[in-house]
């Protein structure tokens, strides 16, 4: 199937199924497709699979070779660099014609790396990264930027459109994990930002839940003021994107810049501040306990 639009019968596997991997795993059997899944901690991946143990691989160049699609939804590049061109990587058993969707927040330069040893293989490489948390896995409402040749998203699409609902194709291999960045650093600023203004309101003798109502309607209004200001107005920090993942976001927006001559200072002081809250031990809850320096 080189050259074909992946259909919903297509054999896909997924790499990781963590937080997000694991309700993106039941949207895609949800949605007919022959799925295999691997994860280092074999538990979870059953789980992602309804207790189904002929979808698990025990090693990602076995779920390679039992499929058409590669989904990763890893956790940091070294872990996708290791799920691909280690041993047992999916590169020993990529099939020619295949194709591979990085999913997961991925350096750039190790991005068009991994792209370029895919192409070597005969397969063909999409870095997807996506946007929406848990909750839009969940819902199958994630934002995905995608990075690649228009026909590696085009065939990439079916699987795409079943995890999201609004999928943007930003350009060549790489621009999906810089929008990525650009992305994270939006979402860390903001939390912080959030943090600051409803510890002011509290502080200050206001009901933050009024206070958001209030901000809901102007300028100030967004998802996370919305979403993640909830959570800081009930002191509830389940996660569904943990500090740590978005302090490896940060310092990963801050590593390209970098290598661009570009300074962000900003960045560089949220990036401090998570640093603080996992000092803390709060590394493992969500990235809004942020919030939890200012009480």
């Amino acid at each position: 199937m080189a050259n074909d639009i992946v259909n919903d019968n297509a054999r896909v596997g997924l790499a990781g199924t963590g937080l997000m991997g694991a309700p993106m795993a039941r949207r895609l059997l949800e949605a007919g497709f022959d799925l295999s899944v691997y994860n280092r901690t074999a538990d979870k991946a059953l789980a992602a699979v309804h207790g189904a143990a002929d979808r698990v691989c025990e090693k990602p160049a076995r779920l390679a070779a039992r499929v058409d699609v590669v989904v990763l939804m890893l956790a940091d590049t070294p872990t996708v660099e290791q799920a691909v061109n280690g041993p047992d990587g999916i590169l020993e058993s990529l099939a020619p014609g295949s194709l591979v969707i990085d999913m997961g927040t991925t350096a750039v330069g190790a991005t068009r790396a991994l792209a370029e040893e895919v192409r070597d293989a005969g397969a063909e490489y999409v870095d997807a990264p996506v946007s929406g948390g848990v909750i839009g896995a969940e819902s199958g409402t994630l934002s995905i930027m995608a990075g690649g040749t228009s026909e590696a998203v085009a065939r990439a699409m079916p699987v795409l459109q079943v995890l999201g609902t609004r999928v943007t194709h930003v350009g060549d291999t790489g621009a999906g994990q810089i929008a990525k960045a650009a992305n994270q650093v939006i979402v860390g600023l903001t939390i912080a930002a959030v943090s600051e203004a409803l510890a002011l309101a509290s502080r200050a003798g206001a009901d933050i839940a009024k206070v958001r109502e209030a901000l809901a309607g102007g300028f100030a209004s967004s998802r996370i003021l919305e979403v993640h200001g909830e959570r800081m107005e009930r002191d509830d920090f389940r996660p569904g994107g943990r500090c740590t993942t978005q302090r490896k976001d940060l310092a990963q927006a801050l590593d390209l810049a970098e290598q661009l001559g570009l300074d962000l200072p900003v960045t560089d002081l949220c990036r401090a501040l998570y640093d603080r809250v996992i000092e803390d031990g709060g590394g493992d809850l969500d990235h809004s306990a942020l919030f939890t320096l200012y009480r």
